[in-house]
């Protein structure tokens, strides 16, 4: 039997990145890591997002200048894909869920493929200036954009040293109930 531990190891070393080389990244790449996205389970299986895939470097700056710090990791990804989500509040908990597990499988699919992918977070403030750059329609809303691009070398490096990088188990993983 394999070790569940080997197994699961690829997910562990998934992780933000925000710094990426000017490397392209080719189409198939990013339309296998917008199906990862849309292949997601969602609640009901209603699928409510929809991927918008930005690939103009124009378009990449420009979201991130409106956003910064939260969108710096656009400044130079090769392409990324926004998130974008019905404009519904009275689902915002489910929709906020759908989205996240959309984004994580994203960040997941880019790190199998030798890429990077970062979360870039937009803002209420910024959330208009950005839907005119994408021409989204009034009823969606839009909070998160996966930026995609090949990692710099600094972008690799680990930012903890080897066993700092999370909480240990026993701190962070109970057995049956809360302790106490």
């Amino acid at each position: 039997m394999t070790d569940p531990a080997t197994v699961v190891r690829p997910l562990l070393r998934v992780r933000q990145v925000r710094e990426f080389t000017d490397d392209p990244v080719d189409r198939a790449e990013i339309d296998a890591i917008a199906d990862a996205g849309r292949w997601s389970g969602s609640s009901q299986n209603k699928q409510p997002w929809r991927f918008v895939v930005i690939r103009d470097r124009g378009s990449l700056r420009a979201i991130a200048d409106a956003g910064m710090p939260h969108t710096r990791s656009l400044m130079g990804a090769a392409a990324a894909i926004a998130i974008v989500m019905p404009a519904q509040p009275e689902r915002a908990v489910s929709l906020a869920y759908d989205e996240g597990r959309a984004a994580e499988r994203m960040l997941i699919a880019a790190s199998l493929l030798g890429l990077g992918a970062g979360i870039s977070w937009v803002r209420p403030a910024i959330h208009d200036a950005v839907a005119g750059l994408l021409g989204l329609p009034e009823d969606r809303s839009l909070r998160t954009i996966v930026a995609i691009g090949h990692p710099t070398e600094t972008a690799r490096q680990p930012k903890s040293p080897p066993g700092e990088a999370r909480l240990p188990r026993e701190e962070t993983v109970l057995s049956e109930r809360w302790p106490g």
